[in-house]
């Protein structure tokens, strides 16, 4: 597998240095020899700046009034006029790289002085065009790669996204170049300048961690989550100890992580090391392949090691990174999935359509699938009578794994069984022929045609033990609720079927990755109410547990369960030939309520499934219990339900999600809408208790309205009922008083009552209805 890429960033200062020491030759620039030596100190490429201190001192003197006391030079003001009209060009001594061969491994840093969002309305025009105007030479010399400078005022973030909008808009469409926005981990309340390579050495709080992100989703929406745009994580400020709070930046576009020597420690030998914090996140990322982007290793920061151990230590925590020693792991799931991550595939319709040779290949590669398959035919056959006939078909046979699993259990059980398989597949019929005499000595009983419809065995050849494979990725995504029907007609009436059960979940996910790939198809619409199987992984899940929430309504946990099927069914309503008469046992529906702890983006949500084969015995794509029920499973991967547009979560907001599975008599579909409630708290003032001696006012008719009962009082419906009454004996009011009423007390100065209600405040469009862009069909 390919290494995690680690790039060189060397600052303006030490770029500057290196360039006047290299001799220049014929055929060779100073900057390609440092490059090329950079290279061979097994770095991947460079990070420099484009352009040097001449240009920020001319673009500086042209834009920039520094005492606006005295006139303005009207020569200046004539040059910033005529640069800013595309006249004047950059000087060839502003710039730094100049030609392909240089341009080739550089990945390029617009100028840190660019101030996008500016107080001063001018600094903001101006920098921008000198943004697009180093963008536009970056695009000359096909540098791939340019990270922007970030974004210093939240007051004025939505001017930096408009300026980075226009600037992707000025690339064009055969432009190759990515831009890239350096985002701090976190903006402290207290720190250094932004630029600094230095640590701040101020904790973050809950606010100072969350900033950062809304920030970058601010731009993002108002650059419509344009698939150019990605992010720089800047890890010079301390990371927090959260692992909550970071897993957000795993389902957003990230390409480069900032990591400076000062971002490292010293050990007890004085070698460079990251906190604890620091490198479980660099473990958990480098599954990303985002570039590591290095600087100021040659400074002498730590007191041993040399310059070329901070890139050991890098590619040391990349080597125990659990996820990328699973994906080089032989048989785990991460390694047979490494390929398709992130990958839209549609999902298998083997009702509908005959599968090939290949796609029964990838499955049949599975050992985990069938050993415990082979597991619960065993379980099953243990637990029937001994010495009594017993008869297992196999349905949806295909080239044969579930015949052979039986066999084995056979065997292991010491039990006999006749096996019948059954296959509509004409093709995959052929391959079941040609098994039945080479590998299973003819034993097995062959039943060309559709499960659902096979002709009804005499009683004696009833099946004991039904055996099917019909499972999808969300547990009933490939209609095996509907294939089972049929078949249950051949079961006996104490007869097992393995699978007895299973059950289908769903978790709220964000991952820009899908969301842009969804998007980029050119049926957008269709293709964004349609299901894919996909191997998640820039994915981040964006519920929590239940309990956390401080909503009126009980969340549930933070992968919740939809639905689930038992076989055989007992509530089918069966024609005379034991067919159910219509599907509507097969439809369902729930509402689930999630509690989202910190802000996110909603995209989709995930699907995944559970089985029970027999007894303990399962099957489980679950990602908090696959691997104990069972691991290193490779047969499916999770079920991906898309939104046509994203939908923001703020913080300690409730999403409730709706999705039904529908039915008719050609197709099944699925239906998905989401909600997004936040917890208000609200105090009123409790009603008081009447003295036990006082007479409740009399109710009012039915359609009367409650009127003040003075002329001219003007006191509310609502505070009227809660002034406490008065007790018998009391003096009578003063002519123009309120009736027999005290004055009413101030709101919030008597006892009052705290409750929490749910605040609606977004909602989704209803994907898929009436299963207009994607349908399963019977």
């Amino acid at each position: 597998m390919d290494s995690t890429p680690v790039a060189l960033r060397f600052t303006l200062p030490e770029l500057t240095q290196l360039l006047q020491s290299k001799e220049e030759k014929p055929d060779t620039s100073a900057l390609f020899q440092i490059i090329e030596e950079t290279r061979s100190s097994r770095y991947d490429s460079v990070c420099i700046p484009l352009t040097n201190d001449k240009w920020r001192q001319r673009w500086h003197e042209m834009c920039i009034v520094e005492d606006e006391t005295k006139p303005r030079d009207p020569s200046a003001e004539q040059k910033a006029e005529l640069w800013r009209s595309g006249v004047v060009a950059f000087k060839r001594e502003e710039v730094i790289p100049t030609t392909l061969d240089e341009a080739t491994s550089i990945i390029g840093l617009a100028s840190d002085w660019i101030y996008l969002d500016s107080p001063d309305e001018w600094v903001r025009h101006d920098s921008e065009l000198a943004l697009l105007q180093e963008l536009a030479y970056a695009n000359y010399l096909s540098i791939s790669n340019v990270i922007l400078p970030p974004p210093r005022n939240r007051e004025h973030v939505a001017s930096y996204a408009r300026a980075v909008n226009a600037a992707l808009g000025s690339l064009g469409y055969t432009s190759k170049i990515q831009l890239s926005i350096r985002m701090p981990v976190y903006y402290p309340s207290v720190a250094p300048k932004i630029s600094s390579e230095t640590v701040s050495l101020v904790p973050p709080s809950e606010k100072d961690i969350g900033t950062s992100w809304e920030i970058w989703d601010s731009i993002r929406s108002i650059c419509d989550s344009n698939p150019r745009l990605s992010i720089s994580l800047d890890l010079t400020p301390p990371l927090p100890p959260s692992a909550t709070l970071l897993q957000r930046w795993f389902g957003e576009p990230l390409r480069h992580v900032f990591l400076p020597a000062a971002s490292f420690i010293p050990n007890a030998k004085g070698y460079p090391v990251l906190t604890k914090a620091t490198q479980s996140f660099i473990r958990d990322v480098v599954k990303l392949r985002p570039t590591i982007i290095l600087s100021q290793v040659s400074a002498k920061v730590h007191t041993a090691g040399g310059s070329s151990s901070y890139l050991q230590y890098v590619r040391h925590l990349e080597k125990t990174s659990p996820a990328i020693v699973a994906q080089e792991t032989e048989g785990t799931v991460e390694n047979f999935s490494k390929g398709w991550h992130d990958w839209l595939q549609a999902p298998l319709q083997p009702l509908q359509d005959n599968l090939g040779s290949l796609t029964y290949d990838i499955f049949e590669r599975c050992p985990a699938k069938y050993d415990q398959y082979e597991k619960a035919v065993c379980l099953a056959l243990l637990d029937r009578p001994p010495n009594k006939p017993i008869n297992i078909y196999v349905v949806g046979a295909g080239r044969g794994p579930l015949v052979d699993c039986s066999f084995r259990a056979l065997e292991r059980s010491g039990r006999k069984a006749s096996i019948f398989a059954v296959e509509k597949n004409p093709s995959a019929f052929v391959t079941l022929q040609e098994r039945n005499q080479t590998s299973w000595s003819s034993q097995v009983r062959l039943i060309y045609g559709d499960m659902r419809k096979m002709p009804l065995p005499p009683d004696n050849e009833k099946a004991d033990i039904i055996v099917s494979e019909l499972l999808g990725s969300f547990g009933d995504n490939e209609l095996s609720p509907e294939c089972l029907d049929g078949v249950m007609r051949i079961l006996k009436p104490n007869g097992t079927s393995i699978p007895v059960s299973y059950t289908a979940f769903l978790a709220p996910l964000s991952s820009s990755k899908l969301f842009h790939e969804v998007r980029s198809r050119d049926q957008a619409l269709k293709d964004a109410e349609t299901p894919y199987v996909v191997s998640l992984q820039a994915v981040n899940i964006l519920s929590g547990s239940g309990n956390e929430s401080r909503s009126s309504t009980q969340c549930g946990p933070k992968i919740q369960e939809c639905w689930d099927f038992i076989h055989p069914r007992k509530d089918a309503i069966l024609d005379l030939q034991g067919f159910p008469i219509t599907n509507s046992h097969n439809n369902r529906s729930v509402k689930l309520k999630f509690h989202i702890p910190t802000a996110g983006t909603l995209h989709g949500f995930a699907g995944y499934f559970e089985a029970v084969l027999y007894g303990d015995i399962g099957l489980s794509i679950h990602p908090d219990r696959m691997h104990n029920i069972s691991p290193n499973m490779t047969s499916w991967f999770p079920l991906f339900f898309p939104l046509k547009d994203a939908l923001y979560l703020p913080e300690n907001s409730e999403l409730h999600v709706s999705i039904w599975r529908l039915s008719d008599k050609q197709r099944v579909w699925y239906e998905w809408h989401a909600e997004n409630f936040l917890p208000v708290s609200v105090t009123a003032p409790e009603p008081r208790s009447p003295p036990r001696t006082a007479s409740p006012p009399p109710a009012p008719r039915h359609g009367a309205t409650l009127r003040p009962t003075t002329p001219g009082a003007t006191i509310s419906p609502l505070l009227d009922a809660l002034s406490p009454l008065v007790p018998p004996g009391s003096p009578s009011p003063p002519p123009g008083g309120r009736g027999g009423r005290r004055s009413l007390p101030q709101i919030g100065t008597g006892p009052t009552k705290s409750t929490t209600t749910l605040v609606k405040i977004g909602q989704t469009n209803l994907h898929n209805p009436g299963g207009r862009s994607s349908w399963y069909g019977l």
